[in-house]
C-alpha cells in the first residue's frame, strides 16, 4: 500500500516481547509481521494507522483466546 500525503507515520516504542510471539497472526501485513520480528525495543517505530489496527486486532483476537491467557480467577491463571 502506497502512502497518501495526508498519512501520519506515528512513532511508538513497544518495549513488550509478547507481541512477536504473535506475528504469525498478522496475514496481510504487508511486511508488518517482518518489522515486527526485527523489532527489538531500543527505539520507536514508525506505524501507519493501518499498522495499528493490525496490531490491536491481533492483540484482541490472542487476549480472548483461553488457552493462551487464561481469565483471572482460574486454575491455570495463578502463578506459584
Amino acid at each position: 500500500m502506497k502512502t497518501g500525503r495526508r498519512d501520519i507515520k506515528v512513532k511508538i516504542l513497544i518495549t513488550c516481547k509478547e507481541l512477536q510471539k504473535h506475528t504469525c497472526s498478522m496475514a496481510e501485513s504487508f511486511f508488518l509481521d517482518s518489522r515486527i520480528d526485527n523489532y527489538r525495543g531500543k527505539r520507536p517505530i514508525g506505524l501507519y494507522r493501518w499498522d495499528i489496527e493490525c496490531l490491536l486486532d491481533v492483540l484482541t483476537m490472542v487476549l480472548e483466546d483461553p488457552k493462551e491467557y487464561p481469565p483471572e480467577g482460574s486454575i491455570e491463571h495463578e502463578v506459584i
